[in-house]
């Protein structure tokens, strides 16, 4: 059988990498998508393709509708892309009284209307197969909200209802849907701004996640063993959220 084709929206980031590295493992050709850094895309893909696995990098900015469509477009001649992970996003945290419309604007399209911008040229043919697998990267701070972060827990809240919505609408067709809530999962911007002893007191587990743990359960979300598992939130949180 073809490998089933995947693709990872900010497929570079730390999350977004480890869930590359996983759906290539389970033997899936990934298409590691970049907004700006596409160099850090093509040595991931390198880097997947030299393991012995499928992964090809591009880039478009999610932002701009008619764009994504088009480079989407492109590679929907090649055949259906079955899995789409929308880990792509972006936070610009201050408290709501000192946030700018820019700052509300920018966070909510990448995360929200960025899913928006992925799934739409993809959704038509995956159904088309009679299987597929969508799976949003939301984040604890859309189930529970987060100070200074009015923006970004808007974004990942309304993946959520969107899901939802998309699980309800393709379930029929073989098409899952669910959500993937991340806690604190250890990375750069996690270690400048938090201190262990203060995630210790945060995480019931008293320690960060890795991303691995997020890509884990991706993985499985991706797999035919979920294939009865649609319109879910899960938190991967160590007891938060």
């Amino acid at each position: 059988m073809m490998p089933r084709r995947a693709l990872v929206t900010g497929g570079a980031s730390p999350i977004g990498a480890a869930i590359c590295r996983r759906l290539a493992a389970d033997g899936h050709a990934v298409l590691v998508h970049a907004h700006a850094g596409l160099d850090r895309a093509e040595a991931l893909a390198g880097e997947i393709r030299a393991g012995g696995g499928q992964a090809a990098a591009l880039a478009c900015d999610l932002t701009d509708m008619p764009a994504t469509a088009l480079a989407l477009e492109a590679l929907l001649a090649a055949g259906p892309i079955q899995i789409l992970v929308h880990n792509a996003g972006t936070h610009d945290d201050v408290p709501l009284a000192g946030m700018s419309e820019q700052q509300w604007r920018g966070v909510i399209d990448v995360s929200l209307n960025g899913f928006f911008a992925a799934l739409r040229p993809l959704i038509l043919p995956m159904i088309g197969t009679r299987w597929g697998r969508v799976v949003a990267i939301s984040s604890i701070a859309g189930l529970l909200g987060n100070r200074g972060q009015a923006n970004y827990a808007a974004a990942k809240a309304g993946l959520i209802g969107a899901v939802k919505s998309v699980s309800l609408e393709y379930a029929s067709r073989g098409v899952t849907a669910n959500t993937v809530a991340p806690g604190i999962i250890a990375s750069p911007a996690v270690t400048a701004a938090l201190t262990p002893a203060r995630i210790a007191e945060l995480v019931p587990a008293r320690r960060a996640g890795q991303p691995e743990d997020v890509a884990e359960l991706v993985g499985f979300l991706a797999s035919d063993r979920a294939g009865y598992i649609s319109g879910q939130t899960i938190a991967v949180g160590g007891g938060l959220g």
